[in-house]
């Protein structure tokens, strides 16, 4: 972990999700959100299995209705990470999900009811022993909120957030988790600025309704990131009009950008210029994909120029490059192999498997 991110972060209590410890210094966990009817159980199970290999370490999962609390007793028997039950409207549901074996809830303060059924909701969570995230949203804040802050402005979402906890904490229940995000970065950083002033309950960071790939990913490592190198944050999930397997690794990323926990390979490539005579694009991603469930702590280098390319990536562990219809394989800068340049792909896998091994 950067030394730097460990002096600056705040350190909050600690609850634990299921298996994950969260907040408390723990590590930032990375968690993401079905796609899927929760209700089609096979196609939940398969779609938060396949994010638990790409390293998602908590899955929330939406349960709009009884059948989709229910379904969660059957797709707690075939995960391996836990699963938060994420509610809106109806407190009972989240009761129901709470008796089905859901590892959490989250619900928004701004659509879930009066205090006899938050109470009902926090009773049901203390008596089987689950934390609950209050998960304020700008776009579904009370209406006497907006109107006393004129607007859905980072007071008003704080205001909600805090006014939940304080409800809560007076039911004898602390095992809290927050969240409070807007659909613009400035709003979503100046909201867990004052909040993170006012409580030491661990906070889960994100930016809610961030958009399709690109603007989602620069919005999520904008928001995100600006708070996780000010020590804020003790979740967190890239929300994207993608695969959520797409937010994990977006998610990991950030953190690795930031040099605060490292998944798997890195991989650093060319930008491509006009000495470049293969497709990297296309080679590129053929790796990146191969290599999105490998846990393997190696820096990969995949570039375009067999000249250039070995001395540009010198700290790269193992790296390749091509052109003129020959390939090479180089580890530290320095050329071991020479091939034909149709194998680049099939070499540098082969050469990670084999560091694998040797590791």
């Amino acid at each position: 972990m950067n030394a730097l991110f460990a002096e600056k972060r705040k350190k909050t209590r600690g609850i634990t999700v299921g298996t994950v410890q969260i907040g408390g210094m723990a590590p930032i966990a990375v968690q993401s959100m079905t796609h899927t009817f929760t209700q089609n159980v096979r196609a939940t199970v398969s779609q938060i299995n396949r994010l638990a290999a790409a390293g998602c370490e908590i899955v929330r999962v939406a349960v709009p209705d009884e059948d989709a609390a229910s379904a969660i007793t059957s797709i707690k028997k075939e995960i391996t990470i836990p699963l938060i039950a994420d509610i809106h409207f109806d407190h009972r549901l989240a009761i129901a999900s709470a008796k089905a074996g859901a590892d959490g809830l989250r619900f928004n303060p701004g659509n879930i009811g009066n205090e006899k059924k938050v109470k009902a909701l926090v009773d049901c969570a203390k008596a089987i022993g689950i934390p609950i995230r209050i998960g304020v949203n700008s776009g579904s804040l009370e209406k006497e909120l907006l109107k006393k802050h004129g607007g859905a402005t980072p007071l008003a979402m704080v205001e909600s957030a805090l006014r939940h906890v304080d409800l809560l904490t007076s039911l004898d229940f602390d095992q809290i988790k927050i969240s409070i995000k807007a659909s613009d970065v400035s709003r979503t950083v100046a909201a867990y600025r004052l909040l993170s002033e006012k409580t030491d309950f661990p906070l889960h960071v994100g930016v809610t309704e961030a958009g399709g790939l690109f603007p989602g990913i620069v919005k999520s490592a904008m928001g995100i990131g600006m708070l996780l190198a000010e020590g804020i944050g003790d979740t967190l999930r890239v929300s994207l009009t993608r695969d959520p397997v797409e937010e994990v690794r977006v998610g990991y990323e950030i953190l690795k950008a930031l040099d605060i926990r490292r998944r798997g390979p890195e991989i650093i490539s060319c930008p491509t210029c006009g000495r470049c005579n293969i497709n990297l694009f296309d080679i590129a991603e053929q790796v990146e994909r191969a290599l999105l469930t490998s846990r393997l702590p190696i820096k990969v280098a995949i570039m375009g120029c067999v000249v250039n390319g070995p001395g540009e990536a010198r700290e790269a562990d193992i790296g390749i490059a091509g052109g003129d219809g020959t390939g090479i394989l180089f580890k530290k800068g320095e050329v071991v192999r020479k091939f034909p340049q149709e194998r680049l792909v099939e070499v540098l896998l082969a050469e990670v498997e084999t560091y694998g091994k040797q590791a």
